[in-house]
Order: C-alpha cells, then sequence, then structure tokens
C-alpha cells in the first residue's frame, strides 16, 4: 500500500526511466557487438545519449526529468560508479606483477608518463588562474593517461592475439598501468577532497600525501594477508552467496577507508577487487563471482551511471571550444602512441609491432568517465567563478575523448593487424 499518491508516482517515473535506458543501452550493446566493436561502446554511446535527450526534452515529460534528477536516481549512479571500479578490480587478476615482462613495465611507464606530464602541462597553458588550477591540470594529465583493460582484452580476443607476444605486452602494460593510475586517482582525488589544490607547497601537499600512503600502508597488508585467510573459510559457512556478500563487505570496508582519509569510493572499490583472484579463492568461485558482478554491473547499474554522465554533457560548451575538444582528443592518441610505442621499439619490438602496441593502449572506457563523474561532484570545473569556457567545456571535452578513442581504438587496431 503505497502511503500517498506522490510516492507512487516517484517511484513509477523512476521504474519507467529505468526500464527505458537498460532497453536502450541493451540495444546499443548488441549493435555495437554485431558491428565487431565492445558492447561496452554501444552502451557508452547510448547511456550518454539517452541522458542528453532527457535533459534537451525536459519540458516534455516533467515527472520522468524529476525522477531522473531525484536522490534515489542519483545514488543508484553513485552505486554504479562503485560496481564500476570494483569490476575493473576484480578483472585485474591475470596479471603476475612480479613475472610481468620488462618491456610491459616500461611500456605502462612510458604510456602513463608522457600524457601525465602532456595534461598538466596543457592545463597550465591554458585553464585560468583559480586555486583549482593544479587539481584541473593533474586531472587532465590521469584522464589522458588511463588505458583501459577490458577493451584491449576484449579487441585482442577478437583478433585471435591475445596470447601472442604483442597481446601479453599490451595486456600486462595496460594492467601496469591501471596500478600507476590508481596512484595519480587517490592523490588526485585527497588533493580535491582536502582543499589543497592551490601552489601544491610542501605545506599542502604532503597532508595529501600522507592519506594517500596511509591507505596504501593499512589496504595492502589487509589485501594479501587477511583476504586468503577470509577466502578460505567460505567451504565452512553455508548462508547463500556467501563469497558474493564477502566480497561487498570487504569493498564496502575499503570504501568507507577511503571516504574517511578524503579520498574516495571508487579507490576503495578498485583497492578490494584488485584482491579477489583465483589465489584467494577457488578458480570457480571467482569465475561465478565476476559473472555475477558483471551482471548486476553491465546488466543494471553502469547504463544508470552512463545516462548520469549524459546529463552533464554540454555540446553548447563543447561548440564554443572545439578546438580544444580535438586538441585534447589527438593528445590523448599521441602520448599513448608515443608514450608506449617507444619503449616497446626500445625493448626489441619492430617498428610495426610498435605501432600496435601504441595503438592497443589508447582505449580508454568507463574508469575514464567514472574519474570525470567524481571531479564534476567535486566541484572541479566551477572554479574560477564564473568558469571560463575551458573549464566549462573541460567535462563534456574529457567525455567525448574517452568515447572516441574507445572506439577509433579497435578499429584502428584491426586495420593495421590485418595490414
Amino acid at each position: 500500500m503505497w502511503p500517498c499518491s506522490a510516492t507512487k508516482d516517484r517511484a513509477l517515473n523512476i521504474l519507467l526511466i529505468i526500464l527505458i535506458l537498460l532497453v536502450v543501452t541493451r540495444t546499443f550493446g548488441e549493435l555495437a557487438e554485431r558491428g565487431r566493436l565492445p558492447a561496452l561502446v554501444g552502451e557508452l554511446v547510448a547511456g550518454i545519449f539517452l541522458g542528453y535527450l532527457l535533459q534537451r526534452f525536459q519540458a516534455l515529460a516533467p515527472s520522468v526529468w524529476f525522477a531522473a534528477n531525484s536522490e534515489i536516481f542519483a545514488g543508484l549512479a553513485d552505486l554504479g560508479m562503485f560496481f564500476l571500479m570494483l569490476l575493473a578490480g576484480i578483472r585485474m587478476e591475470p596479471l603476475d606483477f612480479a613475472r610481468s615482462s620488462k618491456s610491459a613495465v616500461l611500456i605502462a611507464l612510458g604510456g602513463m608518463a608522457l600524457p601525465v606530464g602532456i595534461g598538466f602541462f596543457l592545463g597550465q597553458a591554458i585553464l585560468p588562474e583559480s586555486d583549482y588550477k593544479n587539481a584541473q591540470a593533474l586531472f587532465i594529465g590521469v584522464a589522458l593517461a588511463i588505458t583501459a583493460v577490458p577493451v584491449a582484452v576484449r579487441i585482442f580476443m577478437d583478433l585471435d592475439a591475445l596470447e601472442t607476444r604483442i597481446g601479453k605486452a599490451v595486456i600486462a602494460a595496460a594492467l601496469w598501468d591501471d596500478v600507476l593510475s590508481l596512484l595519480l586517482m587517490a592523490l588526485l582525488l585527497a588533493a580535491i577532497g582536502s582543499q589543497a589544490t592551490g601552489s601544491f607547497s610542501l605545506d599542502n601537499i604532503l597532508p595529501v600525501i600522507g592519506k594517500v600512503l596511509l591507505f596504501f600502508v593499512i589496504t595492502i597488508p589487509v589485501g594479501l594477508y587477511v583476504f586468503p585467510l577470509i577466502g578460505k573459510s567460505f567451504r565452512h559457512l553455508s548462508f547463500p552467496e556467501v563469497d558474493f556478500s564477502m566480497l561487498l563487505i570487504g569493498a564496502l570496508s575499503y570504501a568507507v577507508l577511503a571516504e574517511v582519509l578524503d579520498l574516495h569510493l571508487i579507490i576503495g572499490a578498485f583497492m578490494a577487487g584488485m584482491f579477489f583472484h583465483p589465489k584467494v579463492v577457488e578458480r570457480g568461485i571467482y569465475d561465478r563471482v565476476e559473472q555475477q558482478m558483471s551482471g548486476l554491473t553491465r546488466g543494471f547499474l553502469a547504463p544508470i551511471f552512463f545516462v548520469s554522465v549524459g546529463f552533464h554533457l554540454d555540446f553548447s560548451s563543447v561548440a564554443a571550444a572545439p578546438g580544444f575538444v580535438v586538441v585534447l582528443t589527438a593528445l590523448a592518441l599521441a602520448s599513448k602512441l608515443i608514450g608506449s610505442g617507444i619503449p616497446a621499439y626500445w625493448t626489441g619490438f619492430t617498428k610495426r609491432e610498435s605501432l600496435l602496441v601504441g595503438v592497443g593502449m589508447s582505449g580508454r572506457g568507463a574508469v575514464e568517465l567514472v574519474i570525470a563523474g567524481v571531479a564534476l561532484e567535486a566541484g572541479l570545473f566551477l572554479q574560477p567563478d564564473p568558469p571560463g569556457v575551458i573549464v566549462q567545456s573541460l567535462f563534456s571535452a574529457i567525455v567525448i575523448m574517452a568515447i572516441v578513442t574507445t572506439v577509433a581504438t579497435p578499429i584502428a587496431l584491426r586495420l593495421l593487424w590485418k595490414k
């Protein structure tokens, strides 16, 4: 029995918008698969496009628009961020970091250092002066540096090249890239949370670094030694879905710790996921939980998050600074191509193989949008007041760059591979 008509109508509108977005994102995901693109590409495009349509034509269905901007929908979008990062961490399990090749490490370092440097100096050169300028510049660098591991894996699986020298190098380098990105994300989010965004002097940056280090000092030993003990106890517990519940308990605990230290819950979720792998639990349990997590995330929560990103995609601000969007996207592709390709060539790959490695490292994905969403919530794009044209278009430019690189990478890699 509904307590009042208004509550019933609000629930109905939320159910309606979730129904619409699931149908649309599933349809676009299938179309992407049939076009030999990762389904993620279709889901991203559909979610963002649907969010933009709801924003653009909100007057035609005001009740649906109101529901889409309600606290309930916002909470579901935050859960989407949480589960996307947890799933990304879980899928990092194939790499044994101690045994990864020297070339993979150098490729990852080059593919991280050059984009971060280019992004930071680009921000310093074109962004207006404000207390948030350094954090905004670091955000651009982090956004340029991320490589989407699931996108890279899917591409090389489609090419039947996952076990080739190039495929192994790219996947290992992308995983190292994610670990380094985690450190940078933690530093960026701690800086935003602590408001230590001004001069980055020792007085304001040391506490930020201290919080980041404290988080890893606590979570790494727990992940290495406590998680395996809990994993071994699964066989002695009989309540339903114990492994799935324990993973969520661990991830939520890490997320709470991250929030207490002025980081963000996505750092905790990602870190917890990294320690859930077949060496902690049986392979069958890992596969089943990964499938459950993927179904819940990509089948329900991720599309909601993608639509919420679309709500904030402002094409008018992009139209006001189209050159910036083009330059940012070009730098995203070039910095990965050069930053990862040159170390590959130095470590024994041919010129053609090095080109393939650089292209393979260029895809971004959902993690890019998660970081952009967190920065948006933190008010990173509101300074100075009023923000300039570049700052206003920064969020939308990053989203467009993520989509373009995610779409372009598999297409370019297939063409180069065939040649």
